[in-house]
């Protein structure tokens, strides 16, 4: 799955890809590679990798996002040293782009500098989303992706889930689902991804590709643990 230099994952909202690109980050970083990974999700505020900054330095990998009063926005921009990072033939890069249109142009931006045959672009699959409800739809999905992109996608991800809601036989439908999807594209379905605890339910199963593990990095606004305030009133009587 980050077999090449690039690796660029692309999903639609709810797909799951940032975790799949922070965790592959954080995955190369742990197996002693230089890592950099460039946030150019522009549609997501809440589930963006740049959430994940400190993770991300306390692992020595470097981030490429839009900072200071632009640092979640929701603009297409793509900071220069992007650009740079592609043409570094040294530079091991994963790259999290937003899987609409708007996020797809971005990444169409950067395309006379994308190396092909340094690069992976994988669209990442998760078929409990409206977007992706069947292959066709998927298939569908890719294709508009690849033509705002201007790339071609080289594979799947299969990862279905329903966050915490998630079982064996989610994964595994959607998994039936993003091969019938992978057969109509002609690209291959490269892993299927699935947490700790629901992956040792799946360990004997015939997959036809790796299964990974994620451990969940970026948690939703309503899963967050409350803060507790140090100063100030803790309420205001009027």
């Amino acid at each position: 799955m980050y077999g090449r230099r690039i690796t660029v994952l692309v999903g639609s909202f709810g797909s799951g890809k940032t975790e799949i690109a922070l965790n592959g980050a954080l995955g190369l970083a742990a197996a002693g590679w230089t890592v950099t990974l460039a946030d150019l999700d522009v549609v997501k505020p809440y589930f963006r990798s740049r959430a994940a900054r400190a993770i991300l330095d306390e692992a020595g990998i470097r981030l490429l996002a839009p900072g200071g009063e632009v640092a979640h926005a929701d603009l297409p921009i793509v900071v220069p040293q992007v650009r740079t990072a592609l043409r570094d033939p040294s530079c091991r890069l994963v790259i999290d782009v937003g899987g609409d249109g708007t996020g797809a142009r971005v990444l169409g931006s950067l395309s006379d500098v994308l190396p092909v045959a340094d690069s992976d672009v994988l669209v990442v699959l998760n078929f409990r989303r409206p977007a992706t409800s069947g292959a066709e739809e998927a298939a569908a999905m890719v294709r508009q992706i690849e033509a705002a992109a201007r790339v071609k996608v080289t594979g799947l991800v299969s990862n279905t889930h329903l966050m915490r809601e998630t079982t064996p036989r989610v994964v595994l439908e959607g998994h039936r689902m993003a091969v019938a999807t992978a057969e109509i594209l002609g690209v291959p379905v490269v892993a299927v991804t699935a947490t700790s605890d629901v992956a040792a339910d799946l360990a004997g199963e015939e997959l036809g590709c790796p299964l990974v593990v994620l451990q969940r990095i970026v948690l939703p606004p309503f899963e967050q643990p409350p803060q507790t305030r140090t100063m100030g009133p803790l309420f205001v009587v009027n």
